[in-house]
């Protein structure tokens, strides 16, 4: 995803850019998908495991 949407599409001048830039897309868009991802599981697992009120 990170070739398809970010780098492959641009020209860096320096290493540093290129550092900057991947950095970028990876706390800003990356890692808040991958937290709400989480979230959900969680949440899907809790519905799951759930005690119930019959058993306890």
């Amino acid at each position: 995803m990170l070739k398809r949407e970010r780098t492959n599409h641009r020209r860096y001048r320096a290493w540093d850019e290129t550092r900057a830039d991947v950095f970028d897309y990876i706390e800003r868009f990356h890692n808040p998908r991958m937290r709400r991802r989480v979230v959900k599981q969680d949440q899907r697992f809790l519905a799951v495991f759930k005690p119930s009120v019959e058993t306890g």
